[in-house]
């Protein structure tokens, strides 16, 4: 028997047999699905949830895609048998999916840019993120044009030049001057982006303090899974606290020897002053964890037995960003951006920047750590009982409650 007519019968047994399968699978599924017509319905909702499902459909396009490159190879065979020439051109398709590739991953840069590029945090809204957008966008351009660039040239490339029996490569082993440009360029753009980042950097964390402007302090504990936020009071000044001084009554460890620590106040939410310098003082209870406040570009980690500190202006108010993002809802939050356990996603506090007037009519509202029972604690004397004024003597009641505090602070 002659291999033409060995191929050829090979070729006809494999089809039979393939047809047979295709017959004898197609019988079975018309019985399975009269089966499960007659049968009660089963919910297959959760089956759908399973990972062994999503492996199944994985193997069986892999088993497909494996029958059809058999049945192409088995093609091809026989072809060659026949002394035909070849049927399917594999260098030109080859070429044909780069250049298709190509055109799809160009629209996928821009598909990228219009719809993810707009679910990126509106403006920056404070002082030092607006320095940090720019360097960012310009970041971005550069990379985004070396990118499509380069990929261009290498999907380009391996369409134009596909093999061709009619012509024979040319050997180019080296060229100086190439060499040259695609090493110095790139060092001189990586340059500039360095010390752009570097100045930036720079600019924010290491702020010459201005005495005749200092910011306001604001201290803020994390701890799993919430944050502790306290206000200097009068003062200015956020007192110090030690953890060995941590107790049911004194949860952050407040250390009220210090003078500055007893006048300042607690509050449940983040509250700034637009256009005046804040410095966060950031410190930890128990394990790492990071405050972030992406619109104002700020991100920290905070780290149990030291403090760390960041210093920023925001620029807009919460009604501002209402208006500018046409979302009456809109709120600031600032998160715990550290993976820090289970009740993680639900460290959040809201932050509202306010007009100075509305800040210090909030600040007037809120009250102090120090309450009657630390009081007893550090053996300080205990604040006498509000005294009921009449309506033409507030101011002068007032008064005199201000100076009997701060007798008792001292």
């Amino acid at each position: 028997m002659s291999l033409r007519k060995f191929i050829t019968n090979k070729t006809t047994a494999a089809l039979a047999v393939l047809l047979t399968v295709f017959a004898s699978t197609s019988a079975l599924a018309q019985e399975a699905a009269a089966g499960a017509a007659a049968a009660t319905k089963v919910d297959m909702g959760e089956v759908y949830k399973s990972v062994i499902f999503y492996v199944l459909i994985f193997l069986a396009i892999c088993l497909f895609i494996a029958i059809i490159g058999k049945a192409i190879r088995v093609y091809e065979l026989s072809r060659e048998a026949q002394g035909k020439p070849v049927g399917i051109n594999w260098n030109r398709v080859h070429a044909s999916l780069f250049a298709l590739f190509l055109v799809l991953g160009l629209y996928g840069v821009y598909w990228e840019y219009t719809v993810h590029g707009s679910m990126l945090l509106p403006d920056a809204a404070s002082e030092h993120g607006k320095k940090i957008d720019q360097m960012f966008n310009i970041t971005l351009i550069i990379t985004t044009i070396v990118f499509i660039a380069t990929h261009i040239l290498l999907f380009g490339f391996a369409y134009i030049y596909k093999y061709s029996a009619k012509r024979k490569a040319y050997y180019y082993p080296h060229n100086n001057t190439i060499e040259k440009i695609w090493t110095i360029v790139p060092a001189l753009v990586l340059t500039v982006l360095v010390l752009m980042g570097f100045l930036t950097w720079r600019s924010i964390f290491f702020k010459v303090e201005d005495p005749n402007n200092k910011p306001l302090q604001i201290e803020i504990t994390s701890e799993q899974f919430k944050w502790s936020i306290r206000y200097p009071g009068a003062d200015g000044i956020v007192g110090t606290k030690n953890y060995k001084l941590t107790t049911a009554t004194n949860t952050l460890g407040i250390d009220f020897k210090d003078i500055n620590s007893r006048d300042d106040e607690m509050a449940d939410e983040l509250v700034l002053p637009v256009n005046k310098a804040v410095k966060l003082i950031l410190t930890s209870k128990d394990v790492i964890h990071s405050f972030y406040m992406p619109h104002f570009r700020v991100q920290l980690n905070t780290v149990p037995g030291m403090r760390t500190f960041f210093e920023f202006t925001p620029t807009k108010t919460t009604a501002e960003m209402q208006q500018e993002t046409n979302d009456p809802n809109f709120k600031y939050l600032f998160y715990c951006a550290k993976i820090c356990g289970s009740g993680h996603y639900n460290m959040q506090k809201v932050v509202r920047v306010v007009s100075d007037a509305e800040y210090k009519t909030w600040l007037a509202e809120q009250k102090t750590y120090l309450n009657d029972d630390l009081r007893k604690q550090f053996n300080l004397p205990v604040a006498p009982a509000p005294v009921k004024a009449e309506a033409d003597s507030t101011a002068t009641d007032s008064a005199a409650v201000k100076t009997n505090q701060m007798a008792l602070n001292k």
